[in-house]
């Protein structure tokens, strides 16, 4: 009978970590995904954006500066 541990070790290592090629049929998750269905098309249009930025700078998160740029290059302004 195998104990928990020779159990754990069994099992193949998934590095989650990688991305790209590495991690081939698997999606990155996106922080927004859900809210670009929402009807007003600005918002979907900020997701969408934020998306493309984190895609770019390989980032799963962004500070809430990251997001003032995000918001910048929209246009929108104080």
């Amino acid at each position: 009978m195998q104990t928990v541990n020779e159990q754990q070790n069994s099992r193949p290592f998934v590095d989650r970590r990688a991305t790209g090629a590495q991690r081939e049929g698997v999606t990155e998750r996106r922080q927004f995904t859900a809210s670009v269905t929402n009807a007003n098309p600005n918002v979907a249009e900020l997701s969408a954006a934020v998306d493309q930025y984190k895609l770019r700078h390989h980032r799963r998160f962004i500070t809430f500066e990251e997001l003032y740029n995000v918001m910048m290059e929209l246009g929108y302004h104080k």
